[in-house]
């Protein structure tokens, strides 16, 4: 039971999602469905199409509802936000429409295309720091400067009754019988706005949040029962790397959501591909999260002949990134299985190996000669989706005798060590290896290395550019002793997101 106070909130944040004014910029989107996955997945799948806004994205509707209610003093002095997303995208537009002046002020690291779209729609763009915090801090220098008003991305009733009429039209569009609705969640703007309207009106719906694993700040509050900061942020599903819900959101939502799904890189990626091939739309891939957390739903659940609807949030994605995407989503539906197989090193052990696995597709095969007794191959084989098949497989080669070591879910593997050739070293030597993420920007190696000691020797450097605002790189390094138990002292000086991975497997097997 909700209490007055509850109540009087959900009253007044569905009261403003009706008055919102949001259709002078945005569009009513259509909702697709997605017959291909309705089949495949045994329910009705529908897509809210958020991705054909005009900015590409549902942020548009916050940003334009929130400048409507400013004062026509506070037009004149101009709008400002510190974004490198879809909220400076959709602010542009707002204040070009309504003839203000808007400033985004945006990390150096965001993509030069992203920078682009935001000039092409008549803002100012600031470029400063090389984090989304120092580029706010700078919005409220001139914020003090000049007298701007800050228009936030997600923690203002405004903007979340902007976002909130998606649920309107969903509830509009869709009037038979509807038992779940997910929704991409980064600061929380969106499910705010979405769970009071249709909480309001149908509280037999379901309101599922979906958050990528690496940056699930909402599920963090939910089972702390109050806002939480994460310590580390993933990026790559960069529009909701958020590390804390927002404060508004946060008080509407956390008593109307029903669950909160997470969902990691692969099933992210398999689900632009699900998009795409039913709607022929290229999601972004925080635009795909709550697809990959519906069908995650269906896994974890048995649903069955349920009609169940996820928000495509957006389409802004550098098309660089779509080589990666495209690389992990058989993983993502699990439909290929990366192996370590220790074979003979004589000849016809390939054809044996071949042999064993039987009638499925080689999806990938890497090798190098390094010893007269064994060979380790690195192997992608084609399996179907479930995991029963994976286990199969491994558990016929250990039956034929070969060790195998599983590295379906193994990200140095999957990231570096699948792209890297030359083998082992002649010469057995120690060696620390760690995986980072460098900002996408000029001299961010020669901040790494300046900050190494100089009789640190790089030992092994491996770098993949995924059109995103971080670079993936591998970086293995010859320390003096006297430095080993130092060297993350060194790395958290740096600022760069690390892991160590000396003892992972598949460096172990084919690097070390």
């Amino acid at each position: 039971m909700r209490d007055c106070q509850d109540t009087r909130m959900l009253e007044d944040t569905v009261k403003k999602i009706l008055q919102a004014r949001v259709y002078e910029a945005a569009c009513e989107t259509p909702i697709s469905p997605a017959s291909f996955l309705s089949r495949r997945l045994n329910n009705r799948i529908l897509i809210k199409r958020e991705d054909l806004q005009p900015v590409y994205s549902f942020k548009i509707r916050g940003a334009y509802n929130k400048m409507a209610q400013l004062s026509e003093a506070q037009k004149a002095k101009g709008v400002i936000a510190a974004s490198a997303g879809n909220h400076a995208q959709g602010l542009a537009m707002a204040a070009k429409l309504m003839g203000v002046k808007a400033v985004i002020v945006m990390p150096r690291i965001t993509p030069d295309i992203k920078v682009q779209a935001v000039r092409a729609r008549g803002a100012k763009v600031v470029l400063r720091g090389d984090a989304f915090s120092e580029a706010l801090e700078h919005a409220r220098e001139l914020i003090a400067e000049h007298g701007y008003t800050y228009i936030p991305p997600f923690d203002d009733i405004d903007v979340i009754a902007g976002q909130g009429t998606v649920a309107m039209e969903i509830l509009r569009q869709h009037s038979g019988p509807l038992d779940a609705i997910f929704v991409p969640v980064g600061g929380g703007g969106l499910i705010a706005g979405v769970a009071a309207y249709v909480k309001y009106l149908r509280p037999d719906i379901k309101v599922i949040g979906v958050e990528a694993e690496d940056s699930a700040c909402l599920k963090a509050a939910m089972a702390a029962g109050e806002r939480v900061t994460l310590d580390q942020v993933g990026v790559f599903a960069e529009g909701v790397a958020v590390a804390q819900i927002g404060e508004v959101p946060f008080a509407i939502a956390r008593d109307l959501i029903d669950d909160v799904i997470t969902v990691n890189t692969d099933e992210i990626c398999a689900a632009v591909k699900d998009i795409f091939e039913d709607t022929r739309a290229v999601s972004e891939t925080s635009g795909a999260l709550s697809l990959a957390g519906l069908k995650k739903y269906i896994q974890q659940t048995g649903a069955k002949d349920e009609t169940l609807v996820c928000i495509n949030s957006g389409a802004n994605t550098n098309f660089d990134r779509l080589q990666h995407i495209a690389e992990r989503t058989e993983l993502g539906e699990q439909r290929e299985a990366i192996l370590a197989v220790e074979i003979p090193e004589r000849p016809g052990s390939f054809k044996k190996f071949c042999k064993t696995i039987g009638k499925r597709m080689v999806t990938e095969f890497n090798y190098r000669y390094a010893d007269t007794e064994h060979a380790h191959i690195f192997v992608g084989v084609q399996v179907k989706p479930g995991g029963d098949d994976r286990r199969a497989v491994i558990d016929k080669l250990r039956e034929s005798g070969y060790p195998v070591e599983d590295l379906t879910d193994n990200e140095l593997a999957k990231l570096h060590i699948r792209h890297l050739g030359g083998g082992r070293p002649r010469k057995h030597f120690d060696e620390e290896v760690y995986r980072f993420e460098f900002p996408e920007r000029p001299g961010a190696l020669m901040n790494f290395l300046t900050h190494l000691p100089a009789d640190w020797n790089i030992s092994l450097f491996h770098y993949r550019n995924h059109g995103a605002a971080y670079g993936r790189v591998l970086v293995g390094m010859q320390v003096p002793n006297g430095d080993r138990t130092h060297v993350e002292e060194y790395f958290d000086d740096i600022g760069y997101r690390y892991w160590k991975e000396s003892e992972n497997p598949a460096y172990r097997l084919f690097m070390a």
